[in-house]
C-alpha cells in the first residue's frame, strides 16, 4: 500500500528560517511533520514511523539531527509492531526554542508529550546526541510510565574526562562556551555552502549513483526478509529526502546547535549517573566508535546503578545502524507487543 496518497500540506517555516528549508517538504506517510502544543505555549514537532497502533517506542534523535531520522527504522518497526514516536528537541526541526534550557528541562516536555498523546506507558531510547535525554528521563520520571530506557552509540559524559574525546569535538565545545556566536556564525556558513554544493551537477549525480546502490541493496534485503513491496520512490524524491534528513536541524539556524553542544559536553549533565536508578539501562555502543569513545560509555555504565552495557567489537558510531533490530527486540520484547493488545 501506497503512503503517498496520504501525503499532507507543507508546514510553513517561519521567514528566519527559510535559509535551512529544503525547496520543498515530501510528508510521506502523513505523519512526518506533526505539532503539539505544550503547557507553557510552546510547539514540539514530531513523526510518526512504524505500525501506527504498535507499542510506543519515543526516540530521541541525535546531534545536528532531527525527528527525521528515525526514517530508516520504518519497515523495520512496521515488522516489529512497534510505534516509533520521534520528537524534535526544542530549536530544532518543528519545535520552538525554549531559552536557557537544560538536559534535565527534557523529562516535563516528553511527560507533557504522553499525555497530550495519550500514551501511559512507553519505552525510550536515546540514540547519539539523544542518550542523555534519555537518561535524564530514566532519572526523572516514574518508572511505571516507562517500559525499558535504551541508548544506542549515545553521546559519551565528559565528566569521564576530556582527554577521551577528539581533538576536533574539544575544539567544538571550547568554542561552544567561550564564542558562541562566532561558532554559530561558522556553522550556518558551512551549511549555506553545503546546501549549494549539493545543487550542483557533480555532486547531484553523486548522490543519486549512491542512492542507486542503497536501493537496490535494501529491495533485496526486504525480499530476504518477505517484507513485500515498499512504497517506490523517484530518484529525485529518494534524493530530496536524503537532503531534507541532513538539513532538518538547522531549519531555525544553528544558535541550539552550538547551545546543544555546550550541553552535551559539560561534565555536569543536571544529575549524578549514581543517581539514576531506572532498573535496567540498556546500552548498545560501538568499541571503536571514534564520536563516542568506549571508555567514557563504559565510565558511564559503571557508575549508573542498573546498567547492561553490550559492546560491538568492531563497529564504529557510523556502522551500528545493523544492530537496531537487536536493539529493538530487547527494547520491546514479546510479552510488552502482548501488552497493547
Amino acid at each position: 500500500m501506497s503512503f503517498l496518497s496520504k501525503m499532507k500540506p507543507r508546514v510553513p517555516l517561519p521567514a528566519t528560517s527559510r535559509l535551512f528549508s529544503t525547496a520543498r517538504v515530501v510528508d510521506f506517510n502523513g505523519k512526518e511533520n506533526l505539532t503539539i502544543s505544550l503547557p507553557d505555549g510552546r510547539t514540539l514537532g514530531y513523526a510518526e514511523y512504524g505500525h501506527l497502533t504498535g507499542y510506543p517506542v519515543f526516540f530521541f534523535h541525535g546531534f545536528l539531527s532531527s525527528r527525521l531520522e528515525t526514517y530508516p527504522l520504518d519497515r523495520l518497526a512496521l515488522r516489529r509492531g512497534i510505534r516509533i514516536i520521534a520528537p524534535d528537541r526544542p530549536g530544532f526541526g518543528l519545535s520552538s526554542p525554549q531559552p536557557h534550557r537544560r538536559i534535565l528541562d527534557w523529562p516535563a516536555d516528553v511527560a507533557a508529550f504522553a499525555d497530550r498523546l495519550q500514551i501511559p506507558r512507553f519505552a525510550v531510547l536515546g540514540c547519539s546526541g539523544g542518550g542523555p535525554y534519555a537518561l535524564a528521563c530514566a532519572h526523572a520520571l516514574p518508572r511505571e510510565v516507562m517500559s525499558a530506557v535504551g541508548l544506542f552509540a549515545a553521546a559519551p559524559p565528559w565528566a569521564a574526562g576530556a582527554h577521551h574525546m577528539s581533538w576536533y569535538r574539544r575544539l567544538t565545545s571550547w568554542a561552544a562556551v567561550y564564542l558562541p556566536t562566532g561558532l554559530a556564525a561558522v556553522t550556518s556558513a558551512l551549511v549555506g555552502v553545503l546546501r549549494w554544493l549539493v545543487k550542483t551537477g557533480p555532486v547531484t549525480r553523486w548522490i543519486d549513483g549512491l542512492l542507486e546502490k542503497l536501493r537496490s541493496k535494501e529491495a533485496k534485503e526486504e525480499k530476504e526478509l518477505g517484507l513485500g513491496e515498499d512504497v517506490q520512490l523517484t530518484t529525485e524524491e529518494s534524493r530530496e529526502r536524503m537532503l531534507r534528513l541532513l538539513f532538518e536541524g538547522f531549519r531555525q539556524g544553528s544558535t541550539e546547535l552550538v547551545h546543544e553542544a555546550r550541553l552535551l559536553s559539560d561534565v555536569d549533565w543536571g544529575f549524578r549517573l549514581e543517581d539514576v536508578d531506572y532498573d535496567p539501562v540498556k546500552i548498545w555502543h560501538g568499541s571503536k566508535d571514534a564520536n563516542a569513545p568506549i571508555e567514557a560509555i563504559r565510565y558511564m555504565a559503571e557508575r549508573l546503578p542498573h546498567s547492561v552495557l553490550t559492546e560491538f567489537g568492531d563497529d564504529t558510531h557510523y556502522t551500528m545502524a545493523k544492530y537496531f533490530s537487536q536493539a529493538l527486540n530487547e527494547l520491546v520484547p514479546e510479552q510488552e507487543l502482548k501488552s497493547i493488545n
